[in-house]
């Protein structure tokens, strides 16, 4: 046995790890690279430049807060240079896989000599629920952890090659990825056609995600604000969003409600919902990315699932 690195998917989870007495050092991935720009070359200055400024405008990141919770745990990343095995812990969902193939981007470049795992959680019983990290017991926990993935070169290559397209400023090249059954990623293919899904519709200008805001207030009518990103939250499908991400979606629509308390929606909403006109030029921005490409600059065609360029 050599010695032994875990990097966990959060703050959250990795208390819960730490009960598991477990040998090895903790490193704490702090980030949501699924939302806002991202550039390929993972921990580049310029990767967190970019980073910090989306976090900081979208999210009122404070830089100290930045510095102390990411940068910081970063660094300790970078300094744990002796570990010959790294165990990854991430689940299904989009968040966790965008960040999963940053971390193994980042491996393949600075820890070429280390074996690295993967512990993945989703499927683990015969209902079709998906199961996050702190949901199993710690008895399923360390049945995963025994029986977790050891990825080879091609898949952590393949995991860099998929991170390099996301980066890109065209989705359609993840689009056109086919191979995934090749490789030891089980919920990466759902989790890209969930991001690919966050490019505003043809039918109506929103997208997969601001499309079931709408369909859940006006089906639910929840009886508060609250209520209501409490319901979402619980109904967000492969997403793996926070309160804050559902939040910020749902200021970005506030003028297709009429109340939250209970939560109604307007006349156009309803109209929008029902896909009789469009909301794209209302809620079109320019500075809006999804990785590497700029949201609005491609509209996705449910119909035939299928992207497209504007």
């Amino acid at each position: 046995m050599g010695s032994l690195l875990h990097i966990t998917n959060g703050d959250s989870f990795t208390n819960r790890f730490k009960k598991l007495n477990l040998d090895g050092d903790i490193i704490t991935w702090r980030e949501m690279l699924c939302e806002g720009k991202t550039l390929n070359q993972v921990g580049s200055e310029s990767f967190w430049k970019t980073r910090y400024e989306f976090l900081h405008k979208n999210y009122k990141v404070s830089k100290s807060w930045f510095i102390e919770k990411t940068l910081k745990e970063y660094r300790s990343l970078c300094n744990h240079k002796k570990e010959d095995q790294i165990v990854l812990w991430f689940e299904y969902d989009l968040f966790c896989q965008v960040n999963m193939l940053a971390v193994i981007s980042w491996l393949k470049t600075h820890r070429k000599y280390a074996q690295i795992s993967l512990v993945c959680s989703g499927k683990e019983d015969k209902t079709d629920k998906l199961y996050a990290l702190n949901e199993l017991t710690d008895a399923k926990l360390l049945k995963l952890y025994k029986n977790k993935t050891i990825l080879s070169l091609d898949d952590i290559e393949y995991a860099d090659y998929v991170w390099q397209l996301y980066c890109s400023d065209n989705p359609m090249r993840l689009e056109n990825l086919t191979d995934f059954k090749n490789y030891k990623f089980n919920y990466l293919e759902d989790a890209l056609k969930t991001h690919l899904k966050r490019f505003p519709s043809i039918s109506n200008g929103l997208n997969l995600m601001e499309n079931n805001i709408l369909q859940v207030a006006n089906s639910k009518q929840p009886s508060s604000k609250k209520v209501f990103l409490n319901s979402l939250l619980t109904n967000q499908g492969n997403f793996g969003f926070a309160d804050t991400q559902y939040e910020r979606a749902v200021n970005r629509l506030k003028p297709l409600f009429s109340s939250f308390n209970p939560t109604k929606l307007t006349k156009k909403g309803k109209d929008i919902l029902d896909q009789k006109t469009s909301y794209y030029s209302c809620i079109k921005n320019n500075e809006v990315y999804l990785g590497g490409s700029l949201k609005y600059n491609f509209l996705y065609n449910t119909t035939a699932d299928k992207i497209l360029k504007l």
